[in-house]
């Protein structure tokens, strides 16, 4: 009886602590003395020869001692179209690039937090897949480096799923809607003409396109140099640039983005209110560039 009630309060315990587990919104590899173009490459060879799949680059703010490498591979990309709600937002997850000093840090999204976050109660459904993700990327980037510590604040992990910033500020389930088209062909066209126009200084960094399911996610680089990434990203941090680039999802008929009060929140959980004010303007500013996009 005594033993049975031990084994009883230790998984109760273990149950308990991964509930209240902090989680990093990203993950740092190592530092290199290489240049980013050729550690940049090394990322790339990594990603490929473990079966992941390279959808974009980009210089995020214009600048080259900035980079961002997006990617995914096929068990994330069919597992999470399974979720309804924007489930689509979940399958691409970014490198980032920081050049500082003459050192380059190399970091990346990590799996567990942005997963808990954008698929709600959905992610213990398919928790294997994800771990199996989470696994898979780290064996592949131990070649570029043996660090993996997690930074940029946290969250706790039962706390992910309805994360918000502060009372009254949006939720993941509190889309901007940017566009409705008479058909989700009509809307893939309108964007992809539009992004391959670089309409508002934009420029089209990776898409993600479900045609059977008629479901397409666009990562969208933020050119403009007075309202685009060069204005909020030192503000904010570009020590977190693997949150960029921003995304338009394609439902059906509907276009969609997360609220940057939310998205923006999210990525850069420690910010306080003061900075968060000195960029009040970019959640409104990314909301005119993206809805611009998708008309």
């Amino acid at each position: 009886m005594k033993n049975s009630l031990l084994k009883y309060l230790i998984v109760l315990l273990i149950g308990f602590n991964s509930f209240a587990q902090d989680i990093s919104p990203y993950i740092k590899v190592s530092e290199t003395s290489e240049s980013i173009d050729q550690i940049s490459k090394k990322i790339i060879d990594a990603l490929k020869t473990n079966s992941f799949e390279i959808l974009g680059t980009y210089n995020p703010s214009n600048k080259k001692s900035l980079k961002v490498i997006a990617f995914t591979n096929q068990n994330l990309k069919n597992t999470v179209i399974k979720v309804k709600d924007r489930g689509a937002l979940a399958a691409t997850f970014k490198i980032g690039l920081v050049k500082k000093d003459g050192q380059v840090a190399i970091s990346y999204t990590n799996p567990d937090y942005i997963l808990r976050a954008y698929l709600g109660d959905n992610y213990n459904s398919y928790k294997a897949v994800f771990t199996k993700f989470s696994s898979d990327l780290k064996t592949a980037l131990t070649s570029i480096g043996k660090d993996f510590k997690p930074f940029g604040g946290s969250i706790k992990a039962d706390k992910l799923k309805k994360y918000h910033y502060k009372i009254m500020m949006p939720y993941f389930t509190d889309p901007v809607t940017l566009n409705e088209y008479s058909s989700f062909e009509e809307g893939l066209k309108t964007i992809e003409a539009n992004l391959s126009a670089n309409k508002g200084s934009t420029v089209g960094v990776y898409k993600l396109i479900y045609t059977n399911q008629k479901v397409a996610v666009f990562g969208v680089g933020l050119k403009s140099t007075s309202d685009g990434e060069s204005y909020f990203l030192p503000k904010i941090g570009e020590d977190h640039v693997a949150a960029l680039p921003y995304e338009i999802i394609l439902q059906g008929n509907k276009a969609t983005m997360l609220h940057g009060k939310y998205r923006i929140a999210l990525h850069w959980p420690e910010l306080t209110m003061g900075t968060f004010m000195k960029i009040m303007s970019t959640p409104g500013d990314i909301e005119d560039t993206l809805e611009a996009i998708c008309n």
